[in-house]
């Protein structure tokens, strides 16, 4: 049947834990930061199983794909220290708008960090 699409397990797996770790850490990173929960330390600790469990998951799924680790070149390092900045633009421009009220300022910086991390495509896929 045309369009009949099975996703692969490699992927399932990858989805699912990749699911799990992304709401183990956002739900860790909203009790530390969110001062009515009083919940920072256990926020911290959940937040931390979450990138862990991230990890894992990028891990397993390399080995269910059989492909090998990227290596840890000056440029790898770049592109990660990179990535992590342009999250952290886009989700202080987050805070800005929701918990500080600051509409404006806080659009246009998290506008700024999706623009950043949209680049991150080309910095890694390059352009042709």
């Amino acid at each position: 049947m045309k369009g009949d699409f099975k996703m692969k397990k490699s992927s399932f797996v990858a989805l699912i834990m990749g699911t799990v770790s992304g709401v183990l850490f956002a739900l860790g990173m909203c009790m530390a930061l969110l001062s009515e929960w009083n919940a920072f330390w256990e926020g911290v600790i959940l937040g931390s199983c979450g990138i862990v469990l991230g990890i894992i998951t990028f891990l397993v799924w390399c080995k269910m794909e059989k492909k090998k680790l990227p290596k840890m070149t000056g440029k790898n390092v770049l592109r990660t220290i990179y990535a992590i900045i342009a999250t952290l633009i886009l989700g202080v421009g987050i805070c800005m708008c929701l918990v500080w009220q600051q509409i404006v300022w806080g659009t246009l910086i998290g506008l700024l960090g999706i623009i950043m991390l949209i680049a991150l495509i080309p910095m890694i896929k390059g352009i042709k």
